[in-house]
């Protein structure tokens, strides 16, 4: 079988190009890079409230840097928008000529079982352990747990992205798993001119947060470890909602009225690099990950990054950055301090991140290493 005639379907998440999420910037970048060595790739797009935006101003895309791009129905609503998309993306790929489909995150993969059960080859990448995150309620998590049993049963081949979840899957279900780590593309830094503009922002005078604002990140954490700072450096949190918005509420209430916390809603492209680019400090102070993007992107332009313990941020770091115990509020204000007050520390690990970030984690690496994967599965 020639590698042109592989056909890949692509499910679960919201829609590319993005930077939703995490799994968003995973798919925009993994399905290119598919589709530039060889693969017919097609990804399953939400039509969600991006979607009308896009067709009402005529810039909805049909492809994407050779990925053909499918818009599946969608009940736009809380808790149904990510279950309705992917079941209706899930039925009209088992009846297409598809030789692979590749489920993104556990929850779509209920009814994994159906293309499988129509000779196509089934891939799951879990992202994370998704029926632990606290967005969610009970017949929420007990649906996608229902996914992650299906997807342990039924696919193929699992690819998880930390040893940690490795782990679990090994031990819950004794279920052997592939590891694939995220990948990213070499950045430049940039000087700060539009976060000047927008928000005041100076170079190396703010500490960072960038990412969706749930509570597993642990914001709350840091907001209260700032507060406790001796330190004129402001607190700068990037991102959006992601159906969370009493969490939301929670975190400007914590702020209270000071111009030292700033919030700066969701922040892509040209913002979101200035952003890393001139941060003093990265932090992640996540309770739960798979593997953290922003982590990654954060190292890849140069930033001392500051996370809690858990396997999932550590590994990535791999030493080139600061942990807290995890859920420590005194102990991540320790650590701040110490860097605040030591900027030959900070300046240290910013050198250390990059070099490890672009010899280890590259999506040339990762497409490689799937591409063997799906070869094996196809019998190429």
């Amino acid at each position: 079988m020639q590698k042109t005639s592989k056909r890949i379907a692509m499910i679960g998440h919201k829609f590319i190009p993005s930077r939703d999420g995490g799994v968003e910037v995973v798919v925009s970048n993994l399905a290119p890079h598919l589709a530039e060595i060889g693969y017919d790739v097609t990804c399953y797009n939400r039509t969600n409230k991006q979607f009308k935006k896009l067709r009402k101003n005529g810039t909805m895309m049909r492809e994407y840097r050779g990925v053909r791009l499918i818009w599946a129905p969608t009940v736009d609503r809380r808790g149904l928008a990510a279950m309705t998309s992917s079941i209706f993306a899930t039925v009209m790929a088992t009846f297409s000529p598809f030789d692979l489909v590749h489920f993104h995150t556990e929850g779509p993969c209920v009814l994994c079982w159906l293309p499988r059960l129509f000779g196509k080859k089934v891939v799951v990448t879990v992202h994370g352990l998704d029926h632990m995150r606290q967005k969610w309620g009970k017949l929420a998590s007990a649906y996608i747990m229902r996914g992650e049993k299906a997807a342990v049963r039924h696919a193929n081949s699992i690819i998880v992205l930390s040893k940690g979840v490795q782990a679990y899957f090994l031990e819950k279900y004794g279920r052997e798993t592939v590891l694939i780590p995220n990948g990213i593309d070499p950045a430049e830094s940039r000087p700060a001119c539009e976060i000047t503009k927008q928000f005041g922002l100076v170079s190396r005078e703010y500490i960072l947060f960038l990412g969706r604002l749930v509570p597993e990140k642990g914001i709350h954490y840091l907001i209260e470890a700032y507060q406790m700072l001796r330190s004129d450096k402001k607190l700068v949190i990037v991102g959006g909602t992601s159906d969370t918005d009493d969490y939301v509420r929670q975190l400007h209430a914590m702020a209270g009225d000071t111009s030292s916390i700033i919030f700066t809603g969701f922040q892509e492209g040209i913002i979101a690099e200035e952003l890393y680019s001139n941060a003093y400090l990265y932090v992640l102070p996540s309770d739960l990950e798979g593997m953290p993007l922003s982590l990654l992107e954060a190292m890849n332009y140069g930033c001392c990054c500051v996370t809690s313990d858990i396997e999932e941020c550590a590994a990535v770091m791999g030493g080139c950055g600061f942990t807290f115990p995890q859920g420590n509020v005194e102990a991540l204000r320790e650590t701040l301090q110490d860097l605040c007050d030591h900027p030959d520390k900070a300046e240290e690990k910013r050198s250390e991140a990059r070099r490890m970030v672009s010899s280890k984690y590259t999506w040339q690496e990762i497409t490689a290493q799937t591409d063997e994967l799906y070869s094996k599965l196809l019998g190429d």
